[in-house]
């Protein structure tokens, strides 16, 4: 487009009200003013748009063709002002939120309810994937915001921490029983006259008394009522346990998990053997039918551990706390993004 937005602006107004005087009085500006702006959009477009005569002006053919397409023109953008202003009104917009699946539920889930109350108009979605893949939907302008764990972030990028969250070990007392007493020494610590049975076999053979502790111990061990005098001094260190016992930890692909192999290697812990498992909530559920020990996110597996479904396992080293928070692209917040983490950090304090 060739000419100043203003000229057509002119333009438009002088035609719809075939007046030099009125147009100018709608736009605040001199009737000579008015008269120069034609002028110049007459000139530069290289075509007479209007008849002037005493009693005020009309289009030409070629003003009424300019006319028809600035009105269709003006008339959207009015439309869009509008839109815009019921929307401000309304508290309308919309939020593309980029978040694992555990921190969704979790965490993110309470700011939403909330917010999404005090906010009914506000469009939301949700893309739930790992970390790094929040990142680079981020980068392609899929998604306005993403909850994460704090990791290093390329230029232009900016992490708004929220909360912090720790992570620790959970298991079974039966898991753990069961544990300690196959990696211990069975001739020393379990008496002659203790019954250890295989759980297949519990029903057909509780009741014979000649049953010793020669039968093969695999699968899932019921203990006799002397299971404390049987397990006295068969006590695993949590590196043994770690070592020895089913750790089942997220895929290596998340940072969690690159977390948690970096802290297991600098306490010079070398699991022999791994689940890997792609969501938190399965690791938790594993762990509370006696699966092993998972690696879970404290703060999400409380009602679990007051419950008794699991238990938490005495840590003899230090598992630094990690900060969860917004990120998001400095210059490319939108209104709707930064009024959700103005709300969510208020909410917070």
């Amino acid at each position: 487009m060739d000419q100043n937005l203003n000229h057509y602006r002119i333009f438009y107004e002088v035609a719809k009200t075939g007046n030099i005087s009125k147009a100018a009085e709608m736009l605040y500006i001199s009737q000579p003013a008015v008269s120069k702006s034609i002028t110049k959009l007459e000139q530069s477009l290289g075509h007479t748009l209007f008849i002037r005569s005493k009693r005020g002006v009309k289009l030409t053919e070629e003003g009424s063709t300019l006319y028809t397409y600035l009105k269709q023109a003006f008339e959207s953008i009015e439309t869009a002002e509008k839109a815009l202003r019921h929307a401000s009104r309304l508290g309308m917009g919309q939020l593309r939120i980029g978040v694992s699946t555990s921190l969704c539920k979790h965490i993110l889930l309470s700011y939403l309810q909330d917010f999404i109350r005090e906010n009914p108009h506000v469009k939301i979605s949700i893309e739930c994937n790992p970390t790094f893949e929040t990142i680079q939907l981020l980068k392609q302008d899929k998604i306005d915001i993403g909850l994460i764990c704090d990791t290093t972030l390329e230029k232009g990028y900016h992490f708004t921490p929220l909360r912090s969250i720790q992570d620790t070990f959970v298991t079974t007392q039966t898991y753990l029983d069961n544990l300690q007493l196959r990696e211990g020494d069975m001739e020393k610590n379990v008496p002659d006259d203790s019954s250890v049975v295989v759980a297949t076999d519990y029903e057909n053979m509780k009741d014979d008394t000649t049953i010793h502790n020669s039968i093969p111990m695999t699968g899932l061990l019921f203990f006799s009522d002397n299971k404390n005098d049987i397990l006295s001094g068969i006590e695993l260190s949590t590196k043994e346990i770690l070592e020895k016992g089913n750790l089942m930890l997220l895929d290596k692909e998340n940072i969690s998990r690159i977390y948690i192999d970096e802290c297991l290697k600098a306490h010079q812990i070398h699991p022999g053997q791994i689940l890997e498992i792609n969501n938190m909530d399965l690791l938790i559920d594993f762990a509370a039918i006696g699966m092993g020990v998972a690696c879970v996110v404290r703060e999400f597996v409380t009602s679990y551990i007051e419950n008794g479904q699991v238990i938490e396992l005495p840590m003899d080293f230090d598992i630094p706390k990690r900060t969860v928070g917004f990120v998001y692209a400095e210059h490319n917040l939108n209104s709707t993004a930064k009024k959700f983490l103005d709300y969510c950090y208020s909410f917070s304090l």
